[in-house]
Order: structure tokens, then sequence, then C-alpha cells
């Protein structure tokens, strides 16, 4: 793994003048070197001659390096980076927005700070229970490291993609669609858990390519649409299951609660059939659909 060299390069700004100044300076000593090397041709002999001719190279060698140095010159914008490579080798990364100038045989490649949306396609995918879902996510993420995103990955972009298809894809296979068991965790409802598991499963994976994921939540989940018709009525009838069993679990609650307190109080004294039939006259009105219709009874406790 890379690790990443910040580097500062020169203001381009200062370099600038200098570079304008170097550059008039050279193309007027190539035209003085031109008309010396013409005044002496005339009057030095052929064997002497090379020297002016040589004058005349230097500063037309002088000229072509200051025009190489003009391609040194390059811009930042805020949140982007450049990775400064020379000849195949790392040389640092320019962090800093503004007007620079490095080596021209710097080979600069910008990488984008900002945080990125990955809207996921849909997925169809199995659950817990192996039923067959519809799943999406959206991710936020950015670059941190730019080195690990340059040189330890192919694509970081297309990585990022692909890794994010694949943790979404385990996690539909790690939760149920649905629960009604208050313990255990599922997609539809458990959201906030469910994310914060999927965005630390996509920062392991992502973290040898450099990207920081600030954010992931699902963002489509549906049953597959051969089945839908079907989990339906099963999730309705889960439900009313479910419901019942809070029903009776309160109701038994209740009734317990409704006998301890005529025995602390001694209201009533019950033997076992009056107070088994007591305790079926609650669970009836409790546990029924319809609101029940009480018969006074104007006799004695046992007629």
């Amino acid at each position: 793994m890379t690790s990443e060299i910040e580097r500062l390069p020169k203001s381009g700004w200062a370099a600038l003048p200098v570079l304008f100044v170097v550059q008039i300076g050279a193309i007027a000593g190539l035209i003085w070197a031109i008309y010396d090397c013409v005044d002496q041709v005339r009057t030095m002999p052929d064997a002497a001659r090379i020297w002016p001719a040589m004058h005349i190279v230097a500063w037309s060698l002088g000229i072509l390096i200051v025009f190489v140095m003009w391609f040194g010159f390059f811009t930042l914008q805020p949140n982007t980076a450049a990775v400064l490579v020379l000849f195949g080798a790392y040389k640092g990364t320019a962090r800093r927005s503004g007007f620079h100038w490095a080596n021209p045989f710097y080979e600069v490649i910008r990488v984008s700070l900002r945080a990125r949306n990955l809207n996921g396609a849909k997925l169809k995918v199995n659950d817990l229970r192996g039923n067959p879902i519809e799943i999406a996510a959206v991710v936020v993420w950015r670059v941190r490291d730019t080195t690990l995103a340059v040189f330890d990955v192919d694509d970081y972009v297309h990585y990022v993609e692909i890794q994010s298809e694949s943790a979404v894809r385990h996690l539909a296979s790690s939760y149920p669609y649905d629960t009604h068991e208050d313990h255990e965790l599922s997609l539809r409802g458990s959201m906030d858990e469910v994310s914060q598991a999927l965005r630390e499963e996509l920062q392991d994976r992502l973290a040898k390519a450099g990207v920081v994921v600030e954010e992931a939540r699902l963002s489509h989940l549906a049953y597959a649409p051969e089945i839908a018709g079907a989990m339906l009525r099963r999730q309705q009838a889960e439900a009313i299951v479910a419901a019942r069993r809070r029903i009776v679990d309160g109701a038994v609650g209740m009734v317990q609660m409704a006998l301890e307190h005529l025995e602390k109080e001694k209201i009533v004294d019950l033997d076992t059939e009056r107070r088994a039939a007591m305790i079926s006259n609650l669970l009836v009105v409790l546990c029924g659909e319809q609101a029940a219709q009480p018969v006074v009874n104007a006799g004695t406790l046992y007629s």
C-alpha cells in the first residue's frame, strides 16, 4: 500500500514573472548572438567561426528549456488534489487549491475530493429466510487517500460501485425482510441498524481504495414481483398471529391482576369452579374481536 506524501508546489504567480523575464532575456540573447556572429564571421578565420555559432546554439537551447518550463503551470480547484508522478515514480500529492508551478515533466493526475453519491441499481437477492426481494442503496463517499485511490486499485470509481453492490447483497442475505419478534432485526423494521451495518461493511471493503463512506442507506426495499402477493398475505397472517399473541398475553396478565386484587382485598371468595368460570368470561371479553354484550345477574352469587 502506497503512503500519501503531501507536497507543496511553488506558487504559479511567483514563477510566472520569473519565467517571463527569463524568456525575454533568452530571446534577446539569441538576437544578440546572431548579430554578433554575423559581425565576427566576416573577420574571423574559418576555424574560429565555430564559437559564435556555439553561442547561437546555447541561446537557442536556453529558449527551448524556458519554453518547456512553461508547461509546469497547473491549477487546482477547491476539494481537488493532484497526484504528481515523475517517470513512473510517485513524488507527492498537492492538495492546496490555486495556481501552481512544478516540474514540467510531472504527470499531474487530478483526483476529486468532493463527496459523491452512488445510487445503486435495484438488486434481486434472497433474504435470510430465502425470500426473493428487491433492494437498492444510496452511498455517500469521498476520496480520503489519493495514493491508495490511484495506485492500489485499477479504477477506484468502478471499485466503489462493485464493492457497494457486493455489500448490499451480503447485507440482504443477513437479515429477514420483516419480523414480528422484538429482539430480531429486519430490513424493513430496523432501518437505522441495517444502515449502520451497511456503512461499516462498506468502510471495511473500501478502505484499501482510500475511500471514506460518510453515509449508506437503503433506497428501495420490496418483495420480488412474483411472490409479492403471496408474501403480502403471509405478512398479514403473521401480523394477525403476532397481534393475537400480544392480546392473549395482555389478557392473561389482566385476569391474573384482577384475581390477585380480589383475593388481596378479600372482596369475594371463589371456589375452583367459579374461579375457572370467571377466568373464562374475562378471557372471552378481553380477547374477543367484537365488544361483549354483558348479561346482568340480578340474583345471588350462585343462582
